[in-house]
């Protein structure tokens, strides 16, 4: 049996919901989030060192990192299913973008969030107006023009298909998920590039998607 363990309003949603999609039984072991620090529970490094979620239990073989996982999970069931043939262009579009979603557009985002909280953070109040200024600077200076360059990217590379990688659904547009809905809730994407949103809207309608969501628990970004 696949173990999923699962971190709520984390990457591991979108493992539950290829899991959804490939119609494969597993199981969720859940793991709730410090409400103060919004950090993993220790538990978590009883599994993996790094106490870090999705780790999948498949057997003898134990994952983490989302895009390996997304990756082993349709090589090893999909059957052809989720994946571009071999040597088309969609699947060099969709190895590109598997990589994509972590390696280039998350690191934007985690940048938003932490001079976001920065902003906030319970500093000596002498402290707080020079806080203040350098995350709104940084972020006026370098992320928020960084995450507008790679939502016009997206915007344009999604293509009339509403995929990533070819004309129906793949592993990609799973991986590309979990970016894209955080930029939503934090990073400016919103009406004005009508193609992202109509791909998170395409996406929280599948069934299968919506299968993962009621198995999954509390997940902000699908709002």
């Amino acid at each position: 049996m696949i173990v999923v363990h699962h971190l709520n309003n984390s990457r591991s949603q979108r493992v539950l919901w290829l899991l959804e999609e490939l119609g494969l039984p597993y199981e969720i072991v859940r793991y709730e989030r410090d409400p103060k620090t919004m950090l993993a529970p220790k538990a978590l490094r009883a599994v993996h060192p790094l106490g870090k979620s999705p780790v999948l239990v498949d057997g003898d073989a134990t994952l983490a990192e989302s895009g390996a996982i997304v990756e082993y999970l349709i090589d090893r069931y999909g059957e052809g299913r989720l994946k571009p043939a071999t040597g088309t262009d969609a699947a060099l579009r969709y190895r590109y973008f598997m990589h994509y979603a972590e390696g280039s557009a998350m690191p934007q985002l985690l940048l938003k969030l932490v001079f976001t909280r920065m902003e906030s953070a319970p500093v000596p109040f002498f402290a707080k107006p020079i806080a203040r200024m350098l995350a709104r600077g940084a972020q006026a200076s370098f992320v928020d023009p960084q995450l507008k360059l790679h939502l016009d990217y997206l915007e344009g590379q999604i293509g009339d298909s509403g995929w990533f990688a070819g004309d129906e659904l793949t592993g990609a547009d799973i991986q590309m998920s979990f970016p894209l809905e955080a930029a939503a809730s934090r990073g400016g994407l919103d009406g004005s590039r009508p193609r992202l949103v109509a791909f998170l809207e395409r996406i929280h309608a599948r069934p299968a998607y919506r299968a993962a969501l009621a198995k999954g628990g509390e997940y902000a970004f699908a709002r």
